[in-house]
């Protein structure tokens, strides 16, 4: 069964995308634990993230490392953190979020509940640095 990740590449679930090429897809997190967190995954259905080749590990990297410049502009911040947990969605992604202070990228606080039209925003912001 494909991963509510695999469903949003496929556009059966929207999302608020950012940045895709044929290997990676990058979107906003609709429950994010700052203004601007974004989620990168590889196209490829994998459950976890060392599963994944060589190449393909490097490649996400690579592709995150764009679309944090892009966050970074569009969200002002001290520095995107980067964070892999692995246990939310079995499909490997990575966790970009704009950052000042190390709380900012705690899971345990509540989450953000933006509106559709935020998120919008938000991410027409980011895709202009893309």
């Amino acid at each position: 069964m494909a991963s509510i990740f695999t469903k949003i590449i496929n556009g059966d679930i929207p999302c608020h995308k950012i940045a895709e090429d044929d290997k990676y897809f990058a979107f906003l997190d609709i429950n994010p634990v700052k203004e601007g967190h974004t989620l990168v995954i590889p196209k490829q259905e994998v459950d976890y993230i060392y599963d994944l080749e060589d190449d393909d590990l490097a490649g996400l990297n690579v592709f995150a490392k764009k679309v944090a410049a892009a966050v970074k502009s569009a969200c002002p911040c001290n520095r995107i953190g980067v964070t892999v947990i692995g246990l939310e969605v079995p499909h490997a992604h990575v966790h970009l979020i704009p950052i000042d202070k190390l709380n900012d990228m705690s899971f345990e606080k509540p989450k953000m509940n933006p509106t559709q039209e935020a998120l919008a925003e938000v991410a027409g912001r980011i895709r202009s640095f893309m």
